[in-house]
């Protein structure tokens, strides 16, 4: 099947899908339940089967604990799970968690899918004429740049200096430049750029050169942005996007500000990749600490992230469409989390609205299976 990434393989029935879950900190333990038993109807209706592992502390809970919010506990149950073909479930997971796992695991390329529900239109900031023109893939690298740096505090003449050196070196530029041809090549063949020449100069040069010099080649249309010009475009004119490419920090930046089009940051979600097919999914929130433990988390990019999962490693697309055609037929059934209120919804809780989709799932499931 063709996927954003690397191809999966078909499904074998006689396979077993391993799944490693990291319930994280903050509202994960409120979201992954909620996607945890979906995934669990999933499986019931249909002939797959789903082993789960519980992956611990991660985070700051784990540094905490381990003196590092990825520990080598957290290493090897996930190079365990990836040696079995599965993939990894995260919810927030703080610190340095998500840098240190992908370097790790080389887990360089970062797809965030800027879909917006069309329910979800009239709930954001934006206004919905100007979000119905979104359809964008963003692409970051995940392995250079200022996240994936050395640093150091030191003294120089009774004066302390906080130093940060970082690098991109021409080979992960080619390598992601590459994802974001072939993405595009299958989509509208264009792809936006995002750099900041003034302020970093030669890291900005190197990556035009390479863009332009590959998509040249590809027969790609390439168009160049300045990250601050980015941001606003993003929002003003969403419409001008199809596939975004940029470095570490300015897609982290990117992804955040493009949440605005999906309604709430509660429904952004993401994948990380590598070129051995290994995957990591998780929500684009973070912990959302002050909102934790008050039945508030929106779960549906916990959700949309399962959907991801289930059609990116596991090569199961219809998955994916049953869960967003769940999530999106209780939108329509006038049910919202409190972050995306809307005229005429009843706002509910984080567990009433994972029950009423997963209602919805099995109805929808028993209906396609009659």
């Amino acid at each position: 099947m063709e996927t954003l990434h690397v191809p999966c393989a078909p499904y074998d029935p006689a396979q077993v899908h391993h799944v490693g879950v990291f319930t994280g900190e903050g509202v994960g333990v409120e979201v992954v339940p909620v996607a945890v038993a979906l995934l669990e109807a999933l499986a019931a209706a249909s002939s797959r089967r789903f082993e789960l592992h519980e992956g611990g502390l991660i985070g700051l809970p784990a540094k905490e604990l381990y003196g590092s919010s990825l520990s080598p506990q957290v290493i090897d149950f996930a190079g365990t799970i990836f040696e079995r073909g599965g993939a990894l479930f995260c919810g927030p997971g703080g610190d340095r968690f998500v840098y240190e796992l992908r370097r790790q695991f080389d887990l360089y390329c970062k797809f965030t899918p800027i879909e917006p529900l069309v329910e979800a239109r009239e709930a954001g900031q934006v206004r919905p004429e100007v979000v119905a023109t979104a359809n964008i893939i963003a692409i970051r690298e995940n392995m250079g740049g200022i996240y994936q740096g050395s640093w150091e505090e030191i003294e120089i003449d009774g004066d302390r200096v906080a130093r940060h050196r970082f690098e991109y070196r021409e080979s992960m530029v080619r390598r992601i430049v590459d994802v974001a041809i072939k993405l595009a090549s299958r989509r509208n063949g264009r792809i936006h750029v995002v750099l900041k020449p003034g302020g970093i100069p030669s890291i900005s040069s190197m990556w035009r050169r390479v863009a332009q010099e590959m998509t040249e080649e590809a027969g790609i249309e390439l168009a160049e942005l300045e990250i601050d010009n980015a941001v606003f475009q993003l929002i003003a004119n969403p419409g001008q996007f199809d596939v975004v490419l940029s470095p570490n920090m300015f897609g982290d930046v990117l992804a955040d500000c493009a949440a605005l089009l999906l309604a709430s940051r509660g429904l952004s979600y993401s994948g990380n990749f590598n070129d051995r097919g290994n995957g990591v999914y998780q929500t684009g929130h973070g912990a959302a600490r002050d909102i934790a433990g008050k039945d508030f988390a929106n779960p549906i990019g916990q959700i949309l992230s399962l959907g991801m999962m289930l059609r990116e490693s596991f090569c199961w697309p219809e998955a994916d469409a049953a869960l967003r055609q769940a999530v999106r037929e209780t939108l329509r059934q006038g049910h919202c989390t409190g972050d995306i209120p809307m005229p005429g919804h009843r706002q509910v809780g984080t567990a009433e609205f994972g029950r009423l989709v997963r209602a919805n799932l099995e109805r929808l499931l028993a209906a396609k299976a009659a």
